[in-house]
C-alpha cells in the first residue's frame, strides 16, 4: 500500500489508487471506454505502432546490432499506442525523443527506486532529495500535457455539442479515452471533473504501458527460448493472413489464433506482470482451519506463487503452452490463473 501512495501525486484518485464510493462511481462511468466497439478501432493503432517498432529492429540489425533491449523497445511501442488511444496524439516517440513519454518513464523508474530506499518513504525527506525534485518536475510535465488536452477538448465540445462531436468522431472511426471521459455521466447526470479525467488518463498511461510491456517482453523471451513454439505461432499467423493485403491482424482474428493465445497465457503464468497484489479486508474472513483474518487487515496475495503451485501446475518452472489447451483446462479453478488479478478491481 505504501508503494501506491508514492504514485498519488502523479496518478491522483484514478481507478488504481481510489477506493470506496469514488472507485465504484468511476468504475461504472469508465465501463463504456472498454466496450468492444471502441476497442476495435484501436487494433489499427496497435498495428501501426508495431510496424514502426519492427522497422527500427530491421534498421538496427542491418547496422550490425546483434542484441536488442526488448523491454525498452516494447515500452516505447506501448506508450506510442496508448498516447494515440488516450489522447489521439502522435508524438512519434519511437523515432525521436518525446518529453512527455520521457517524463512517464522517469516517473515509473523514480517510484520503483523510492520503494527500495526506506529513508525516502517520508514525503518531507523525499522531496528534499534530487530524486524527489525530479519526481515533482516530471509530474508537472505530465500533468501539464494532460491538462492542455482536456482544456482543448472542453473548448471544442460546447461549440459542437455532444451529438455533433460524436458524429464527427464517427467519421474518423476512433473515439479516444479522453472523449469517453468527457462525455460519460453517472446515474445523476453528473460528469467527471477535469481533475478526475486527468487522474484516469494518467493512470491509463502508466498501468497500460507497464504491464503490457512486461507481458510482451516475456512472451518474446519464452518464444526465443523455444523456437519450435515460435515457428508454430508464426505458421498460425501466416496461414491466417495468407490471402490478405495488407497483412495485418484485425479484431475478429484474435479468436482465430489458439496456439499463439496458449503461448501468451503460459508466459503470463510463468511471469505475471504484477507478481503480487494487496487488498484490505472489508469484513472478517474465516479460513478453513477456523482462523480469522480481521476486517481492515491488508492481505498480500502472491500471483507468482499461485501460478507456480505444483498441485495445480506440475513442473511449474517449465514453459508448456499445452497447459492451456481446452482439454487441459477443464476442471481447473478460474482463480488458478490470474495474471491481472481477479474480482471487480
Amino acid at each position: 500500500m505504501v508503494f501506491y501512495n508514492f504514485m498519488k501525486p502523479w496518478l491522483g484518485d484514478g481507478l488504481l489508487l481510489s477506493a470506496g464510493d469514488k472507485w465504484s462511481r468511476h468504475r461504472r462511468m469508465l465501463t463504456p471506454a472498454f466496450h468492444f466497439n471502441i476497442l476495435k478501432s484501436y487494433v489499427k493503432i496497435f498495428n501501426d505502432s508495431a510496424k514502426v517498432m519492427h522497422a527500427k529492429w530491421q534498421c538496427l540489425v542491418t547496422e550490425g546490432h546483434t542484441r536488442l533491449d526488448m523491454f525498452e523497445h516494447i515500452s516505447l511501442m506501448t506508450l506510442d499506442s496508448l498516447q494515440k488511444c488516450v489522447f489521439s496524439f502522435n508524438s512519434n516517440c519511437q523515432e525521436k525523443p518525446s518529453e512527455y513519454i520521457t517524463a512517464i518513464l522517469e516517473l515509473s523508474a523514480l517510484v520503483e527506486k523510492r520503494n527500495q530506499q526506506l529513508f525516502q518513504y517520508r514525503d518531507f525527506v523525499y522531496y528534499l532529495t534530487p530524486n524527489g525534485q525530479r519526481f515533482r518536475r516530471a509530474c508537472r510535465q505530465v500533468h501539464d500535457f494532460t491538462d492542455a488536452v482536456i482544456r482543448e477538448r472542453r473548448r471544442t465540445l460546447p461549440d459542437q455539442g455532444a451529438d455533433d462531436f460524436l458524429k464527427a468522431k464517427a467519421k474518423t472511426k476512433t473515439l479516444d479515452f479522453i472523449d469517453v471521459l468527457l462525455l460519460t455521466k453517472d446515474e445523476d447526470g453528473k460528469g467527471l471533473s477535469d481533475e478526475d479525467i486527468r487522474a484516469e488518463a494518467d493512470t491509463f498511461m502508466f498501468a497500460g504501458h507497464d504491464t503490457t510491456a512486461s507481458g510482451l517482453s516475456w512472451v518474446l523471451y519464452n518464444l526465443a527460448k523455444h523456437p519450435e513454439y515460435q515457428e508454430r505461432c508464426r505458421q498460425e499467423v501466416q496461414e491466417l493472413l495468407k490471402d490478405r493485403e495488407p497483412k495485418e491482424i484485425e479484431w475478429d482474428d484474435l479468436t482465430q489464433l489458439p496456439f499463439l493465445t496458449m503461448c501468451i497465457k503460459e508466459s503470463l503464468r510463468l511471469h505475471p506482470p504484477a507478481p503480487t497484489v494487496s487488498r484490505r479486508c472489508t469484513q472478517d474472513i474465516v479460513l478453513p482451519d477456523g482462523r480469522v483474518i480481521p476486517k481492515g487487515v491488508i492481505c498480500l496475495i502472491s500471483i507468482f506463487e499461485i501460478h507456480h503451485n505444483p498441485t495445480v501446475w506440475p513442473d511449474p518452472e517449465v514453459y508448456d503452452p499445452f497447459r492451456f489447451d481446452p482439454e487441459n483446462i477443464k476442471g481447473r479453478s478460474p482463480l488458478a490463473f490470474i495474471p491481472f488479478s481477479a474480482g471487480p478491481r
